[in-house]
């Protein structure tokens, strides 16, 4: 992270504390090699109370500067004005990446003003599987624990002394009410993990994981370019 952030020319880093434990370790870790200039954003957006709590936990128990902006009012404010243009409402899941679009934006707001990098809270279980918003919570400057397991990082949790309120809660993105990240991809954790790992499992897992990672694979690349050149 010093390495990446020195060759920037920038002084520190942001991290947005969604109240969940890859966050967490993210801000952990953040404040430990910035201890001075590490600064965390809690961004509410039609979200659980109980979120924003935990973020502001996280901050408590690591000393981590922190700014609340509360995306909601911005959030309808935006849908309703595309909605007004289209005449037509998008899928469940096109609306609800709209929230962390815009939490990427505030983060990169904040970067800019402090001269910072905006560390990413991706695990290689998210990455892998492409269980993320493109140019939202994937559009980071760096994923300091981008080469961990959802399950590795629990560990690394528990060694970093993350509050276990938030170590044992259930694991969500927070799109919508009660949406879970393990009921959304249709496996758990556990299960997915060990097909990543050992490439073990039942073939009801090992094919969700393989539709998952072809279906994401855009995700993992900078946008193609043509080869073709113009010719006089």
């Amino acid at each position: 992270m010093k390495e990446k952030v020195a060759g920037a020319g920038a002084k520190g880093v942001v991290v947005g504390l969604s109240g969940g434990i890859d966050s967490s370790v993210v801000a952990a870790i953040s404040k430990k090699a910035f201890p001075e200039s590490v600064v965390g954003i809690i961004m509410p957006c039609c979200s659980n109370p109980t979120d924003a709590e935990h973020g502001q936990l996280v901050a408590a128990t690591f000393n981590i500067p922190t700014y609340t902006v509360d995306l909601t009012e911005t959030f309808f404010s935006l849908h309703q004005s595309i909605i007004s243009v289209t005449q037509k409402e998008a899928n469940q899941l096109t609306v609800a990446n709209m929230k962390p679009r815009l939490r990427m934006t505030t983060l990169y707001y904040f970067a800019g003003l402090f001269n910072y990098l905006v560390a990413g809270t991706g695990n290689k279980s998210e990455i892998e599987t492409g269980y993320y918003t493109k140019y939202g919570d994937g559009g980071v400057d760096m994923e300091p624990i981008g080469h961990l397991l959802k399950t590795e990082v629990r560990v690394l949790a528990e060694y970093l002394e993350v509050p276990m309120d938030i170590i044992h809660k259930q694991p969500t993105a927070g799109l919508w009410e009660a949406q879970t990240d393990e009921q959304e991809m249709g496996i758990s954790y556990a299960e997915l993990d060990c097909c990543l790992k050992e490439g073990e499992g039942s073939e009801k897992v090992k094919s969700r994981v393989k539709e998952m990672q072809r279906i994401s694979e855009h995700k993992r690349h900078m946008p193609p370019v043509p080869s073709w050149k113009v010719t006089e």
